[in-house]
């Protein structure tokens, strides 16, 4: 089997283990990998039916269902390059990436068609229709088509599989080029790290448009031959019950808050399970030492972004750190720019990073240095006992929720408003979502806006969790003598903003 070849992953499964159940749902509905290879090959004939061809580009902005994991998979399977689409992203932002990444095929949610339509009609792109219970005309298409298992061409380890969209500090995302290696490596890696054998059942409750949840998650099932357990979304009463079903469980910080407001959650409800791995966002120490007061699991936290995947992990065996994402995977190099245990700039090497932006050299060519190392544009330090601490953000991105929101774009549609003079767009503390957006906004003279007027003007144009949690209007932004807007201070000034907010229920005794 080659390890740089992702399809050899199921056609490996579907060999030696056809019965074993790769994909369940709550609802009782059942896959094994012999399913999994038919299926997605049925799938793959329905793309190649629509003239799909290696390389083409294939967007997909549904939500989370057994036939929206086939069609990833069948794009891995057939060498078509997987386009995946926050379902949160408006049609403005929306036909922005079908211009940029002139997919040869968009499907879409049944509801978001009308809505959707035109855009992509503008992008020149055509639009098949998903639904999470199959509905759609996608699914029509795919129950015309003959099981496919044969894509014939030679497989390059080069070649793209994926390009996910990040938000760029300029304003306009960028999208981030994948190549079946960076997949394959890293799976294979994360198996190996945490330890993933055939017996494993993930609890999968993470969005399919992030790298979270589609490569760490789905790809490291495949990758060790186990299983998952697919939930629609998170719900933390629901997780807590279906612990008992599973044995390892991947979340962000925000989803381990919710779980600690479960009075369910004890040791009791987690005796089954093997693995807690938090990440895409900092977990708080506090969120670390109380969920091992009340279940005996430590989670593992760990270090990854949409460029590299996944970079460090704290270990399975070992101590894990509160506070510190760990040491460098296998075969990633990771150093910080500055003196040995002082903060800097982190930059990564190895298998896993990417190829570059998609049609953006320039981009490109500026986030790599002379010798070769990706600049993270994250602050950190690697302490003398290998582990690496992140400390800030230099590109000033905001995690909020485990979703990446940066500033630069947020301020762009606030400055286009009527009334608006100047914004700035920040994240301070927040106890649920560990970030909260925040935007500081300076109006015209004579031109009085209300937060609830600026809030309702966004909603069409970004993303929900791109919105601010709050506006506040103020007569001026502070500068230093350069004229240059001092975000420090602005954080500094509203960091205690969120802190009224409900706090987390004392756990049960």
């Amino acid at each position: 089997m080659s390890p740089n070849n992702p399809a050899d992953w199921i056609e490996s499964a579907a060999r030696d283990q056809p019965q074993r159940i790769f994909l369940q749902t709550p609802a009782g509905r059942a896959m094994s990998y012999a399913g999994l290879s038919d299926e997605s090959g049925r799938f793959a004939a329905a793309l190649i039916a629509k003239g799909v061809a290696p390389g083409d580009r294939i967007a997909v902005q549904v939500d989370t269902s057994v036939e929206a994991v086939l069609l990833y998979i069948a794009c891995l399977r057939m060498r078509a390059v997987f386009v995946p689409i926050n379902v949160a992203n408006t049609a403005h932002e929306v036909e922005y990436f079908l211009r940029d990444a002139e997919p040869k095929l968009a499907v879409i949610r049944p509801a978001d068609r009308a809505l959707l339509e035109t855009p992509a009609s503008r992008a020149g792109v055509p639009c098949e229709t998903l639904g999470t219970d199959g509905e759609g005309s996608w699914m029509r298409l795919v129950r015309q088509s003959a099981i496919r298992s044969d894509f014939g061409g030679a497989d390059d380890a080069n070649s793209l599989a994926a390009i996910v969209y990040t938000s760029g500090t300029t304003g306009r995302s960028k999208g981030a080029m994948l190549t079946r290696a960076n997949l394959a490596s890293n799976a294979t890696v994360l198996a190996e790290t945490w330890r993933f054998t055939r017996q494993d059942v993930l609890l999968h409750a993470l969005p399919l448009f992030h790298v979270h949840g589609l490569f760490a998650a789905i790809n490291t099932v495949l990758a060790s031959g186990s299983g998952v357990l697919l939930l629609p979304k998170f719900d933390a009463a629901a997780a807590v019950r279906h612990f008992r079903e599973v044995s390892v469980f991947m979340g962000v910080p925000t989803h381990y808050t919710r779980l600690l407001q479960q009075q369910e959650l004890d040791r009791a409800a987690t005796d089954g399970m093997r693995l807690f791995v938090s990440g895409s966002a900092p977990l708080l120490a506090e969120t670390h030492r109380e969920f091992s007061r009340r279940t005996g699991h430590t989670i593992l936290e760990r270090y990854g972004m949409t460029e590299t995947l996944m970079n460090t992990s704290n270990p399975y065996e070992g101590v894990r750190k509160p506070g510190s994402v760990g040491v460098p995977l296998a075969g990633t190099l990771v150093r910080v720019t500055g003196p040995v245990e002082e903060a800097g700039e982190i930059e990564v090497k190895g298998p896993n990073v990417f190829a570059g932006y998609w049609r953006d050299p320039q981009k490109t060519q500026s986030v790599f240095t002379a010798d070769g190392w990706f600049k993270t544009g994250d602050l950190g330090r690697i302490a003398a006992d290998g582990y690496v601490h992140i400390v800030g953000r230099a590109k000033d991105l905001v995690i909020s929720g485990g979703y990446n929101v940066y500033p630069k774009e947020v301020e762009m549609e606030i400055d286009a408003l009527a009334g608006v003079l100047e914004s700035a767009v920040f994240g301070v503390p927040h106890p649920d979502f560990g970030e909260g957006v925040t935007a500081v906004v300076v109006c015209q003279p004579g031109a009085p806006l209300a937060e609830s007027d600026i809030v309702n003007s966004l909603q069409a144009r970004l993303a929900r969790y791109k919105i601010p949690k709050r506006v506040l209007v103020v007569d001026e932004l502070p500068r230093n003598s350069m004229g240059k807007v001092q975000k420090n201070v602005l954080r500094a000034t509203y960091a205690s903003l969120y802190a009224a907010a409900p706090a987390m229920p004392a756990a049960p005794r």
